[in-house]
């Protein structure tokens, strides 16, 4: 399903134009990256819960060269599957 496929679902399931679905889910995913940039939780009951996870820091090995390298520690997105969600792609 793409962005757009999303914006038509919005649409017809609530009798929005689809300028006005397009803002509702621009609104919804600009609130959840703004809310991630600050390190907090969004949490969507149900459906899961969008969070900052810290990396350690570690040793990698250049493909090419096989030389060992060094990567750095670093924050990353990632997502929980809520009880419902998990329940129903099984």
């Amino acid at each position: 399903m793409t962005k757009q496929d999303l914006i038509d679902r919005i649409a017809s399931q609530t009798g929005l134009t689809k300028r006005q679905a397009g803002q509702a889910l621009n609104a919804v995913v600009d609130g959840i990256k703004g809310a991630m940039k600050k390190g907090e939780r969004v949490t969507l009951v149900g459906f899961g819960t969008f969070f900052v996870a810290q990396r350690k820091s570690r040793t990698g090995r250049n493909p090419r060269t096989q030389q060992k390298i060094n990567i750095p520690a670093r924050k990353v997105p990632n997502f929980r599957a809520g009880k419902e969600l998990k329940h129903l792609v099984r």
